[in-house]
């Protein structure tokens, strides 16, 4: 994945790298859904899960970048699969601009790069989960072609010992 310069003049597009990793966390916790899930002073959790991403290639972490500061990111996962004569898929998940760039097309431009990225890796389809809760975010969703066609649930699991 190449930088890329977004619709902001100050910010590139990147793949992460380890040492934005707090700022990532920061970005996903700053909602008041992320607030009461996400631990930003406690980096342990997410350090093996940035290992496990960053060795996988069908993972694709990326940031936007603007004067030395993290100012987006957004995590796109290729999914293999058998449904639609074998294509792949691609998953974006945690879609985050810092509150202080919202509104500058910035979040435009990185579903943009997403679903670009997905066409990249030869997936057929794009598609994304974002919380009942977040009405704004669907209609800005659905502003760039995504359609609400199902109905998605989710199941917590608890660890074991």
């Amino acid at each position: 994945m190449t930088a890329e310069r977004t619709g902001s003049p100050a910010a590139t597009l990147r793949p992460a790298t380890r040492d934005d990793l707090a700022a990532i966390v920061a970005l996903l916790a700053d909602d008041p859904l992320g607030a009461g899930r996400e631990s930003p002073d406690d980096l342990t959790p997410y350090e093996a899960a940035f290992a496990d991403i960053a060795a996988d290639p069908h993972q694709h972490l990326t940031v936007a970048e603007a004067d030395g500061r993290i100012i987006g990111t957004f995590q796109l996962t290729v999914i293999p699969g058998l449904s639609r004569k074998g294509s792949a898929r691609g998953l974006v998940e945690a879609v985050r601009v810092h509150a202080d760039a919202r509104g500058t097309g910035l979040g435009t431009r990185l579903l943009e790069h997403a679903v670009e990225e997905a066409r990249r890796q030869g997936c057929a389809l794009v598609q994304l989960t974002s919380d009942a809760t977040r009405t704004e975010a669907h209609r800005f969703y659905e502003r760039l072609g995504f359609e609400a066609s199902h109905l998605g649930f989710k199941k917590p699991l608890a660890p074991t010992d």
